[in-house]
């Protein structure tokens, strides 16, 4: 079988990560409750930044985020080996930009990831994702992002979405911990 997914918020803990990082940058101690408590992707408002602040904080603070100890969430690793091990192909499929696609894929292969070159999409918008997702074929795909869950509607493909505070009100099956999969996937395919 196929299986993609996203990589930022669904394999790693990558805003948490950044939430430290603000927190550090800003010499603020904003408690962890309040990152987990938030109803949006941006992670900018706790620290009294405003969307432009927030967004240029972020971008001056990519090189940080993406490649110090972002940790991958827990059994994220474990469970991808495993469906490698059993033959199942394993794509990847990220917005990340181009300038950060190489990069982010020797990233992953040194966190344990089972990455293959030809099965890595990076540097690309949201629908753009949607468009590589449909082209591939793919038989499940797990995402954080409402908008691109919002456009994978077609028969064969099943979708699932990693918990995230800002992703609770969809009705998409939701991962919580990657040992889920193990369960999920058997009932799949009973």
């Amino acid at each position: 079988m196929k299986f993609g997914f996203d990589i930022d918020d669904t394999l790693i803990n990558l805003r948490e990560h950044a939430f430290t990082i603000y927190n550090k940058k800003l010499n603020k101690n904003v408690p962890s409750e309040v990152f987990h408590a938030l109803q949006r992707v941006e992670i900018h408002e706790p620290f009294g930044l405003s969307n432009e602040e927030g967004s240029q904080m972020w971008k001056s603070s990519l090189e940080e985020i993406y490649y110090t100890d972002c940790p991958p969430f827990p059994n994220a690793v474990e469970t991808l080996q495993e469906l490698e091990r059993k033959g199942h192909e394993i794509y990847y499929i990220t917005a990340r930009p181009k300038e950060h696609g190489e990069r982010t894929k020797k990233w992953m292969k040194e966190q344990g990831f089972p990455v293959r070159d030809d099965r890595f999409f990076y540097g690309m918008q949201d629908h753009e994702k949607v468009q590589i997702i449909k082209e591939l074929k793919l038989d499940y795909y797990f995402d954080d992002k409402a908008e691109v869950l919002d456009t994978l509607t077609h028969d064969s493909l099943k979708v699932f979405v990693r918990d995230q505070s800002y992703n609770r009100h969809l009705q998409y099956p939701r991962i919580l911990n990657w040992t889920d999969l193990h369960e999920i996937l058997k009932k799949e395919l009973e």
